[in-house]
């Protein structure tokens, strides 16, 4: 394996699925599964998991909401995101730990790095939900600061498309893939791979990213064996 300790980023919206909102199971148990294969494989597990299948701060804002309050209902989506996942993981014999960013027992454990990294280190699956615990931060920004705590070798974003391209391959047909790109021409071609606050951290605490569509079933194990898929940032 080319990595020993990942901290995972899942998209709330991928587990949306085909049925457009919510949780589809079948998508959830996907993920369920590679995450199993790969601590089968003796690989340890963050994972931090959005909440815009269910709400987003942002959105909601926009929407009238205060962005206060819009922000802590994203953090509550995130944290049954993560108890779903936690769920499929169980049922597949895959011990998991849910954390969360603000007190909430009995629904997850407070988290605290000495205590993830024990997880960690006992072969648990930790699930980090509740963002950053604070309003005005993306879960990107929190799976930035979650990695570089558990001292991850790598984050790797899955998301609905499988890298970084020059422009939106969805809007833009002649957009390219790169194959490894750095933090600084992230910034100065303004792509949108994740906020800059995050981008931000990983690149001053040496944190690099590894950008693959995750709903294809397979990739990540692909990317853990060092296929060429997906974009690297560093």
């Amino acid at each position: 394996m080319q990595y020993k300790r990942i901290l995972l980023k899942l998209s709330g919206e991928s587990l949306m699925g085909e049925q457009g909102h919510g949780i589809d199971s079948g998508r959830l148990n996907d993920y369920a599964e590679q995450i199993s294969e790969l601590v089968k494989a003796g690989v340890q597990v963050a994972v931090v998991i959005g909440g815009g299948n269910i709400f987003r701060g942002l959105s909601g804002a926009a929407q009238g909401f205060d962005r206060y309050k819009g922000d802590q209902m994203g953090m509550l989506a995130t944290v049954i995101n993560s108890l779903a996942l936690a769920s499929a993981l169980d049922a597949m014999g895959t011990r998991t730990r849910v954390m969360t960013s603000i007190r909430m027992e009995p629904v997850g454990e407070l988290y605290a790095q000495p205590k993830a990294l024990d997880a960690l280190n006992n072969g648990e699956v930790v699930i980090i939900s509740g963002g950053t615990g604070n309003p005005y931060f993306t879960t990107d920004t929190a799976s930035a600061l979650r990695g570089i705590e558990v001292k991850a070798d790598v984050m790797l974003k899955g998301t609905r498309v499988d890298g970084v391209y020059t422009a939106d391959p969805e809007k833009d047909p002649s957009a390219t893939r790169f194959d490894t790109i750095s933090f600084d021409e992230v910034y100065n071609r303004g792509l949108k791979v994740m906020d800059l606050t995050a981008t931000t951290m990983c690149k001053e605490n040496s944190l690099p990213v590894m950008v693959f569509n995750m709903d294809v079933k397979g990739n990540l194990m692909k990317v853990m064996k060092g296929e060429k898929i997906g974009t690297l940032v560093k």
